[in-house]
């Protein structure tokens, strides 16, 4: 039943010890009969040959455990900021995130991240202290640290015992010894925290003292505490030698939220200003609603769509529908995970995660459903970073475009933070990542996977031409070849319009001296410069081109001609009308800790940013505003990455175009005249 179900996120800093935990868990469990090991190559999670080759998780893992009389669905997540999309997704399957914290590194950037992500979302919270017995862990100063960072509200619900090799319940049974602080101490302060949440039980246990108090209520007063973030427990685990293990597995089982105890997940029925909130029920006879979070294109089974499911039953043979109801699809098979395999099932509850295969219309964070009364739901979305890190890619090999196009968009399909650009002005596809490691993997895997082999460089940058000052513009083509020859003769005038305006084209012929039947050609001819460029090759904008007077004959003026006269006519009036280079300006918001500030601010000083000023964030966080020339900052995320150690991010977003310095108008136009010279 549904509340036998709990699903939980182990997310954290890369090293946390995440996938041990997942493996420890699930040998305490009684999921696999020896623990996997990642320097053997065992585990259940981490089961990709890349992730093995690394030794550390790319994409998500899901696996379940029956314990006692639960059901856990335990979802083991990357700890590399370049892989941020798979932990988030899973973010949204789940009531209870397992914020992984290694003793021995303390608090880290992941660590202050999720613990936000997850609160953001409104998920009940657990911090899970790993590698307790390493030597020279400080862990009393840990848990001063972590509630001074987190708040009063991180209390720990265990203690490590003398020695480590165990742990000691504060919350059950109280009874035992710790490493350090008091088990009764510890014991009080989690009651006191759990009672102030509600008046009544308040009232009587200050009057009667917790004998006062039934089980049930101090239950109910604990998932209250949960959901409205006034306790978040600690814990205490060795994956190493298996201390707290079980115990953690107990704590699943006995405190944290079933589906129904949980806050309610953040649908939304309608769109726009119309949208409204929608509240499921997690009851087996209503209409069902999913949430698709996770996606796989698995070589051997085909695209593999992961759900968690709010309402209803999802059974074989069901007809579901995807979003608004148009493209309904049978499920014919319907399956559990457990890292790369799969088992067929017959049925799935609100609460659960399972999986269909081959229903290609299905796509990440699509909501499944049985009835045209949902068409309309949707989940909130998930805030993921947005992809900064770009590539220029082409096939390696001549042909296989089509074969790259297919990769790239099954790729995409996986990982909500990779995206595909395709800028038809450079002629040229870019992806865009969290880093440099994210798209070194997602190249390496398009070749494993699929392949393709590609060629990258750094993208290119849509620099824009312009003009300055008014100018004339004349050309005469005549070609006599024997026969009807070509002739047309144009002359016209360009002036600038404001940036942004675009381009204007003025008809000011009088007299018939160009019939009005070429007029269309003349103008073919100066889009084909706009699209060119005439100084540096790239496209033209904000001008007005205005033909004012010309010649024709009437035998051999044709439309080629008057095509080659308005096309060099214009280039004429370009060079003369001080041609401009334009580059994309953007707006840049750097969020960094405090102390990098100072390094940051003088940085970009040295991309020709200007600084707007810096606003505080929550925490020892700020957001440094400037605006920068994207030609600049296109390689930025290393350079925050080395500077913050991997704690900085940033995001742009176009601003405007404004000239080039003319130092940098000089070499764009010196290194196009090679380029132009070839062509």
């Amino acid at each position: 039943t549904t509340d036998q179900i709990r699903n939980v996120a182990l997310v954290g800093h890369a090293g946390a010890g995440k996938t041990s935990l997942f493996e420890a868990l699930l040998y305490a469990g009684g999921a696999t009969t020896t623990q996997g090991s990642l320097e053997r190559g065992t585990t259940v999670s981490d089961f990709d040959p890349m992730e093995r080759d690394r030794q550390h998780s790319i994409g998500s893992s899901i696996a379940s455990i029956d314990h006692a009389d639960t059901h856990i669905n335990l979802i083991d997540t990357p700890g590399y900021p370049d892989f941020r999309g798979p932990t988030l997704s899973a973010l949204a399957a789940v009531e209870t995130c397992a914020i992984v914290v290694n003793a021995s590194n303390g608090i880290e950037y992941s660590t202050t991240r999720m613990m936000e992500y997850a609160k953001g979302r409104r998920l009940c919270r657990l911090l899970i202290v790993n590698k307790i017995d390493q030597d020279g862990n400080d862990l009393e100063m840990l848990v001063e640290q972590l509630r001074e960072s987190f708040g009063n509200e991180c209390l720990p619900i265990n203690l490590p015992a003398k020695g480590r090799s165990a742990v000691v319940d504060c919350f059950f049974n109280p009874s035992g010894e710790s490493d350090f602080s008091s088990v009764a101490e510890a014991h009080q302060r989690i009651i006191d925290q759990v009672v102030e949440i509600n008046e009544d039980i308040m009232g009587r246990y200050l009057e009667e003292g917790e004998e006062g108090l039934s089980g049930a209520e101090l239950h109910d007063a604990f998932e209250q505490c949960l959901r409205e973030g006034h306790l978040v427990p600690i814990c205490f685990v060795s994956t190493r030698s298996g201390a707290g293990v079980k115990e953690l597995l107990d704590l699943f089982e006995k405190l944290m939220p079933n589906p129904a105890e949980a806050n309610p997940p953040l649908f939304v029925k309608g769109s726009g200003a119309k949208a409204e909130p929608f509240r499921t029920e997690p009851d087996p006879a209503k209409h069902v609603v999913a949430d698709v979070f996770k996606i796989v294109n698995d070589p051997f089974v085909g695209k593999l769509s992961v759900f968690r499911i709010y309402q209803g039953t999802v059974r074989k043979d069901t007809q579901l529908l995807i979003d608004d109801g148009k493209k309904p699809f049978k499920v014919g098979h319907l399956f559990k995970l457990r890292g790369k395999d799969h088992m067929e099932i017959e049925d799935a509850i609100p609460g659960d995660i399972a999986a269909v295969a081959k229903i290609e219309d299905i796509h990440f964070d699509a909501v499944l459903h049985d009835s045209h009364d949902e068409d309309e739901i949707r989940l909130k979305p998930i805030n993921f970073p947005q992809p900064m890190f770009g590539l220029a890619i082409e096939p390696a090999t001549r042909g296989q475009e089509q074969k790259l196009a297919t990769a790239l968009h099954k790729l995409s399909e996986e990982d909500p933070c990779f995206r595909i650009e395709h800028h038809k002005e450079l002629n040229e596809t870019v992806i865009r990542g969290l880093g440099e490691l994210h798209l070194r993997v997602m190249l390496e895997r398009m070749k494993e996977r699929y392949s393709v082999d590609v060629l990258t460089r750094p993208p290119r940058i849509a620099y824009r031409e312009t003009v300055s000052a008014n100018a004339d513009g004349h050309h005469r083509h005549k070609k006599q070849t024997g026969g009807a020859g070509q002739f047309g003769e144009v002359y016209l005038r360009i002036e600038p319009l404001p940036r942004g305006a675009g381009f204007e084209f003025v008809d000011e012929v009088k007299g018939g001296t160009i019939p009005g039947q070429f007029l269309p050609a003349i103008e073919k001819g100066v889009r084909q410069v706009l699209d060119q460029g005439v100084i540096a090759g790239y496209q033209i904008h904000d001008v007005r081109v205005i033909v004012y007077d010309g010649k024709h004959h009437p035998v051999d003026s044709k439309e080629v001609a008057f095509i080659s006269a308005g096309k060099k006519a214009f280039i004429d009036a370009v060079t003369k009308a001080r041609p401009l280079v334009l580059e994309p300006i953007v707006n840049l918001d750097v969020t960094i800790p405090a102390e990098h500030v100072g390094d940051i601010t003088g940085g970009l000083a040295t991309k020709r940013a200007r600084i707007n000023g810096t606003d505080s964030l929550r925490g020892d966080e700020m957001i440094v505003k400037a605006q920068a020339p994207l030609a600049e900052i296109s390689e930025y995320s290393n350079e925050l990455k080395a500077v913050t150690a991997g704690r900085g991010r940033y995001t742009i977003e176009l601003s405007h175009y404004e000239a080039v310095p003319g130092n940098v108008q000089k070499q764009l136009v010196e290194s196009y005249k090679p380029r132009h010279e070839e062509e």
